[in-house]
Parts: structure tokens; sequence; C-alpha cells
């Protein structure tokens, strides 16, 4: 993490010390203050951090950012007067990154961003020191947390960027000027506020803003909203996906219960795995492969990195109950695209004695919200998953969809979550599989935990 002086601090910031302090690490929360951190209080519409600085006083704190325009700080805490101490916050992460040798990649994406980070650090950590972005820490107050954790001999920072709106990405990418980008997809993600998946794309692209002149851009190849950009970007260009047109693409692939077995045309004689299920896990690896190749990673130790990958909860994570019932929990997020590619993977499964998935609302799909609801719930093939059960107001229209093709018996939807569950405890037995998935904010794990139990 970050050890300086406040002067530095100061210099970095283009603030003003009052004060000085030796800094070790930054927090914006005082429940995580370190003795000797840098606290940064942030300012919103309903809340002041500046009105903790007691708080992290007490609790370690050796210095703080302060608003030019607030009430003076705590007579003992010293302070760099700043206009903005977010934005000073990103300046700050911006300099001490340029201060130490870390190379970054950047990831952004529709979905899968968080697993392709998590094969990245894995696979590079064989080679390199590498640290990664923790849980959540991608927007434009996470990301510089997570850069100013970085110790100084890290070789590598694989940093996620996600957004909330256009331009948030361009701002982390000029933020953490990667070396190597990688976009993991185009899907329906932000529509309500980007309009279309041009409009994603558009936003997705922006993480080329501080991609550094002889950087690598790592990009699905079967995207044309995409490969028409990168045409004319100047951008070395490296392609994944599934046809044989793209530079990294499988020759086989196998699933077991365990994980997925392939063969990837760069390296036709090794046959690599990854513990974590689905074809669209594939490409993420096949992402983080080309990644590995551009910082001279080997195929063994990348076949290694793979091997021995642990990825972020709740994505398509393989658990086993008590009562011999088999949940894929992939309750993180949800997307028609990632919705679809999990419902391909369970039909996909082989050896279980019935196949059921637990679907729910899809959020941010803007004014087409129920369109792509029903359409997911009419893709699901019935010859290959036994019922459908749907969780709220939109997964209703996921159980609609499905109802085109599934007789009315093996579909039920439920808008209350323990009447959802108890149904479940009901008609799974021993051998059976089920499929958990939806917006992150409907907290279908509150299932998972339910019915493995």
């Amino acid at each position: 993490m970050i050890r300086t002086t406040l002067e530095k601090i100061a210099s970095w910031t283009g603030g003003e010390a009052s004060g000085s302090a030796e800094i070790r690490g930054v927090s914006t929360d005082t429940r995580t203050i370190q003795k000797g951190s840098l606290f940064v209080p942030i300012s919103g519409e309903n809340f002041n951090g500046h009105h903790f600085a007691e708080k992290a006083l007490e609790n370690g704190a050796a210095a703080a950012l302060w608003g030019k325009k607030e009430t003076p700080p705590p007579e003992n805490l010293p302070v760099v007067y700043v206009d903005d101490t977010l934005h000073a916050l990103q300046d700050l992460a911006k300099n001490y990154l340029a201060s130490i040798p870390a190379k970054v990649i950047g990831i952004t994406g529709s979905n899968g961003k968080t697993t392709t980070k998590d094969m990245v650090a894995s696979v590079l950590g064989t080679t390199y020191k590498v640290q990664k972005t923790i849980g959540n820490y991608n927007n434009h107050i996470g990301l510089p947390l997570t850069v100013l954790a970085l110790e100084e001999d890290t070789e590598i920072a694989v940093l996620e960027m996600g957004m909330s709106g256009r331009g948030e990405i361009e701002l982390l990418s000029r933020i953490a000027e990667p070396e190597a980008a990688i976009i993991t997809n185009i899907g329906e993600s932000h529509l309500q506020d980007l309009g279309s998946r041009e409009g994603i794309s558009e936003a997705k692209f922006e993480i080329t803003a501080g991609l550094k002149k002889n950087g690598t851009l790592i990009i699905p190849g079967e995207e044309p909203l995409l490969t028409e950009k990168t045409a004319r970007s100047g951008f070395h260009v490296v392609t994944f996906g599934q046809a044989d047109t793209n530079d990294y693409h499988p020759l086989a692939s196998e699933q077991q219960k365990d994980g997925t077995h392939f063969t990837v045309n760069q390296e036709p004689d090794e046959r690599f795995f990854i513990p974590v299920l689905g074809s669209h896990n594939i490409h993420n690896a096949l992402a983080a492969m080309a990644a590995a190749r551009q910082f001279d990673v080997p195929a063994e130790s990348i076949k290694k990195g793979l091997k021995l990958l642990t990825v972020t909860g709740m994505r398509t994570e393989l658990v086993e109950g008590t009562n011999g019932v088999t949940v894929i929990n992939d309750a993180y997020n949800a997307s028609p695209t990632s919705m679809k590619a999990a419902v391909r993977l369970l039909q996909d499964l082989e050896g279980y004695r019935k196949k059921i998935v637990v679907l729910a609302d899809m959020l941010e799909l803007g004014e087409n919200e129920n369109t792509f609801h029903f359409e997911t719930g009419e893709s699901i093939d019935p010859g290959k998953i036994d019922c459908v059960f749907t969780f709220g107001r939109l997964g209703r229209k996921i159980a609609d969809g499905a109802a085109v093709h599934f007789p009315e018996d093996r579909v039920a939807a439920y808008e209350d979550k323990q009447e959802l569950i108890r149904a479940l405890q009901e008609k799974t037995a021993d051998g059976d599989i089920i499929l958990v998935k939806g917006s992150r904010a409907v907290k279908l794990e509150e299932v998972v935990e339910a019915v493995i139990q």
C-alpha cells in the first residue's frame, strides 16, 4: 500500500499541506481506518464524510484530505486542503501508480469481467507479483482505492473497470493507463441508461482512453460493434471467441462436474482445465490466455494458473447440499446474455436426476425489459430442463415465455421468496441440480442457502 509523506500527497493532489505526517494506506471509511492511514472524506447529496473526521482520528488516521469549503478540521488532525476530495483521491491514485513499476491490465465488459479478472490474476500470478481488484472496488472510488492498496513492488495490477454511466470507464482508464485492456463482451446491462447496445459498446470502448500507445486491446472477435472500432483504433488488437477466425479459439471442450476441460488453437497439444462451468467461461479463459501471452507467460504456467483458479463467489459456483441436491449458484448478477449462457450450461450437463432453473428479475434493461425476460424464458429447452421456477415481477415474464413450450405443471412463478423456497424443498430430491440466477438486488443467495441446508 502507499507509504509516503503528507507533503508528497499535497504535491500529487495539487493541494496545500497543513502539518506533517507519515502516511501508510488510504481509506474513505472510518470503519476500515488503520493506524497511519490517510482519511479521505467523500461528500454527496445526502452525506458528508468530513463530519466523521474525529472518528477517523480516534481510529488511527494520521491525516486527511480536506475540502477547502468545509468547516475547519479537528485541531490535531494534519490535512491537505484540496478543492474536491474525490478528484484529489483520483489524482493521488494516478500519481502513485505512475511512481511504482506495476504494469496494468484493465478489464471491462457487460458480463464476465470479474471472472476474467480472477483468471488473469491467477495466470499471471504464476510468473509475476500480481494484485487485483478486490470485490466490487471497480468504480470511480473503488478503483483509486485499489490502486492505493498496491504494494510498491507489485509487478502487474489487474484492475476491473465498472460503470454506472457514460464517461466513467474513460475516467478509470485515464487513471490506470493500462498496458493491456480486455473487453469481455457487449451485452444488455445498462440499456436503461445507455439506450442501445451501440451505446453500451461506446461506453465499454472508453477503456482505450488511457491505453498506452503501444498497448494491446483484447476483444471478442465476433462482436461487430467492437471490431469496427478497433479496425481504425491503431492499437495492437487480439481477438478471442468461438469462430476459427479469432486469434484464440477453442478446438474442443468437455464439461465435467468439477469444471471444464478444453483445448486451444494457440496450444493445440495442451489440454487446459478451469474449475468453473460453462462455455462462456472458456471464452473468459481465452481472454486471460491472450493477456498472459502479451506478458510472455509460458503455456505450462498458463495451464497451472487456470487450474488453480479461485473465482469470486456466486458466479457459476457449484455447491453440494446436505440433502444431495446440487446448486449452481450464479446469483451475483444477471442479464439476458449471461442468463441464457447459464441455462445452456445446465442444459449441457449430464448425470443428474432432474434439472431445475430458478430465474429472477434482470434489472436496468430499459423500456424493452418485458420482452427480454419473455424471450429468455422462451429460449429454454423443455427437452433438457425439467422445471422452470421464477421469482419477482419481471421473473413472471420469464415464466410466461417458458410456458410457450413447457406444460403448465413444469412452470411456476413466485413473488414471495419463502413460498419459492418451500416449493423447491418439496419438489427436489437427491440427485437433482438447480441453477439459481438473478440480478444482485434480488438476493437469490437466500434461496441457495435455504435449498442446500
